[in-house]
């Protein structure tokens, strides 16, 4: 089947200057950046995508997409990296095994870097998602992202929590893919192979048990993550087109990050995964060790109907709020899940202005807010938060 969407399109971000950025991580891994700039601004944002996805998530041409709308909403120069999780990139179709701990120690403190060398005395606000959110609190947590202004993490937090069923495929999945059949990754578009591939075959028998939709793709993700039918997200909120072309916007994925989180639900809390690896030596054992010094504001966002993660960012919300109360806080978006929160067809009514009303709220005064805007006037949907 053709790709439903030109694959890697730009399209959904009109006007605005649009570069490449390429970082290199010190265990030696090639990433990159798209940046997308219409003004000078000292507020910059970042946004992380999560595991199998990519900054295509948030440029995506079908609905007002989160880059379009912090451009239009006065914050000029946005950055969205694809950091080894990317489906931009070849690193989860590896046999090489990388954890979360690898993505908070070696990926972040880069990308920052970058961004300083672009825009030396930036105030960075990073928007964050799924395992992107993990990795991202456990860099900012550990110690190893720094000089950061604020974090909005969706789903998934420093607490992961996860349904019974999913509980059982973060304890099977592993074991049964590498090992019985013989695969590296879990693939949702398995279906368009040609014959009867392995993984043809798994995509097949799957989609029999899910007869929610006439997407294998669909089918696929909801065994990859999650528990539901489907998991990821309800239906109702996504754009037809964005629903047909799930296999080009997630992408593959290795097992091996399922292990880390498997140890983190046991553990119910953000934990190394290994602690007698002296590369990591310079992280935490326990990502909460530091919580109270870390003075960092978060905004924790999840979906009420949240099937992957479930209740994991209130849960982390409360947990942090008798660590150092009053610094983080906590929105509950109602009828959403996980991935619709980004990628759902009316986020730019329902989710989008939250975040614009807390970024604007870490900005340091009014006045100068006024002035980075880019039409000279606060949106009205925004002032309603």
């Amino acid at each position: 089947m053709p790709f439903q969407v030109p694959l890697y399109t730009l399209e959904g971000v009109p006007n605005a200057e649009v570069s490449t950025h390429y970082l290199a991580t010190e265990d030696k891994l090639g990433l990159s950046m798209l940046r997308f700039k219409r003004s000078e601004s000292r507020d910059i944002v970042l946004i992380v995508h999560g595991l199998t996805t990519s900054s295509d998530m948030f440029i995506m041409p079908e609905h007002n997409n989160l880059v379009r709308y912090l451009l239009d909403h006065g914050y000029g120069d946005v950055w969205c990296l694809d950091f080894r999780m990317s489906n931009r990139h070849p690193y989860n179709l590896l046999a090489k095994h990388y954890s979360l701990d690898d993505v908070a120690l070696y990926d972040y403190p880069p990308a920052l870097a970058k961004i300083r060398e672009h825009v030396p005395n930036a105030r960075i606000h990073v928007i964050c998602h799924c395992l992107g959110a993990v990795s991202f609190l456990m860099s900012l947590f550990g110690g190893a992202a720094t000089d950061v202004a604020s974090v909005i993490a969706n789903s998934v937090g420093l607490t992961p929590r996860v349904p019974p069923w999913s509980r059982f495929k973060l304890l099977a999945a592993p074991l049964v893919v590498e090992r019985l059949l013989g695969l590296p990754y879990l693939n949702p578009a398995w279906s368009e192979d040609d014959f009867f591939s392995r993984g043809k075959v798994i995509s097949l028998l799957n989609s029999l048990v899910h007869r929610e939709c006439d997407v294998p793709a669909c089918h696929m993700l909801s065994l990859m993550w999650g528990t539901g039918k489907p998991a990821l997200y309800n239906h109702h909120n996504l754009a037809d087109l964005t629903h047909r072309r799930g296999g080009d916007l997630y992408g593959a994925a290795g097992l091996h990050y399922y292990r880390h989180v498997r140890k983190m639900v046991v553990a119910g809390r953000a934990v190394k995964f290994d602690r007698k690896d002296d590369r990591y030596s310079s992280l935490p054992n326990d990502y909460f060790e530091r919580a109270r010094d870390v003075k960092t504001p978060v905004l924790f966002v999840t979906g009420a109907e949240n099937r992957v993660f479930t209740d994991s960012n209130v849960v982390c919300y409360k947990e942090l709020e008798k660590v150092c109360p009053g610094r983080h806080k906590l929105e509950v978006i109602s009828d959403y899940g996980h991935q619709d929160v980004f990628m759902g067809k009316d986020c730019d009514r329902d989710v989008f202005p939250r975040f614009i009303s807390y970024l604007d709220q870490q900005r340091p005064s009014s006045a100068e807010h006024n002035s980075l805007r880019t039409n000279g006037e606060s949106s009205p949907i925004a002032r309603q938060f």
